[in-house]
């Protein structure tokens, strides 16, 4: 087994109403791979300046995360600036420093060509095609993006979209992406293009998943304390991807039970500032989490006698 991830790598300084971190551990690459890396073995494809870390490196390798395709570069690593208020389901960015970032070219080792599953960071839709195009026999492949994208390289997108089993994305993107506003129909429209699966992530209310005729909702993991939201997203898409890499059939079944691990690996992340919540995660913590989701989002059937609906308790 093995899933390779190619995005971002980068060192956040993030405030919110409860905290600040300077110069953080974060990046697509990074949570995605902290959390896939719970399930599987994961491949990391990305880029750091000179100035990365070494214990930032090290940390990686202790969760078996295969750093062959790390690039380090002559210059300093992708920076992120941004601020949360009390809405933090919105991230406002103030300074984007790229960096080596900027020329990021991302060229597969030939060992990670053969990967099974395969998760495209929300980098130039150009680029992910070209991921795509040194990737053999793909079992399953996935993507994200962002508004960025959309308002600049939308038919680019479209065609990485064309090419992909999934497609991750939240609603405000999807809204954007197709022009409706209903989510149904904006998921539709997308699964039109040639995806099985859309997953669109709603933040604090959970997400909706459509994979092939079926559609299903999980709700958000209830954590009480939420001290920073980057990254949710991308601990998402690892719990999503990292546990499907575990399951031999990939049937209705197997995607919503992903779509609830996705969700209790962003719970962890948005527990404290970077991928400190990340780290705390093991499996005992995640099937605890997973009996408390299963239980809040069970219906019971309704008691009912002949025609009447009885409603108990009512």
């Amino acid at each position: 087994m093995a899933t390779l991830v190619v995005g971002s790598i980068a060192l956040d300084t993030v405030e919110t109403p409860f905290g600040r971190a300077e110069e953080a551990l974060g990046g697509t690459a990074v949570y995605f791979s902290l959390a896939a890396s719970l399930f599987t073995t994961v491949q990391m494809v990305g880029v750091v300046g000179e100035d990365f870390p070494a214990e930032g490196v090290e940390l990686l390798r202790s969760r078996s995360i295969d750093l062959s395709g790390l690039q380090t570069q002559t210059g300093q690593t992708f920076r992120w600036v941004g601020e949360y208020d009390y809405d933090m389901n919105t991230a406002h960015t103030l300074d984007t420093r790229l960096n080596v970032f900027e020329m990021f070219h991302p060229t597969l080792p030939a060992g990670y060509r053969d990967a099974r599953f395969v998760f495209l960071g929300n980098i130039d839709p150009v680029l992910q095609l070209e991921v795509l195009t040194q990737i053999t026999k793909p079992r399953f492949t996935a993507l994200d993006t962002m508004n960025f994208w959309i308002q600049r390289k939308k038919a680019e997108l479209t065609e990485v979209i064309r090419h992909v089993d999934a497609v991750l994305i939240n609603e405000t993107e999807i809204r954007e992406y197709t022009g409706r506003y209903n989510v149904m129909r904006a998921a539709e429209e997308v699964q039109a293009l040639g995806p099985r699966c859309v997953v669109v992530k709603r933040g604090e209310y959970g997400s909706l998943m459509f994979f092939d005729d079926h559609i299903s909702a999980v709700p958000a993991y209830p954590t009480f304390d939420v001290k920073d939201t980057t990254g949710a997203g991308d601990s998402f898409a690892g719990g999503f991807m990292g546990y499907l890499d575990t399951c031999d059939d990939l049937d209705e079944i197997e995607v919503r039970r992903a779509a609830v691990y996705g969700t209790i690996l962003a719970s962890f992340a948005v527990e404290d500032f970077s991928i400190n919540g990340l780290t705390r995660a093991d499996q005992d913590s995640m099937t605890s989490r997973y009996t408390r989701l299963q239980d809040l989002a069970r219906i019971d059937r309704p008691a009912v006698a002949g025609q009447q609906l009885i409603i108990e308790g009512v």
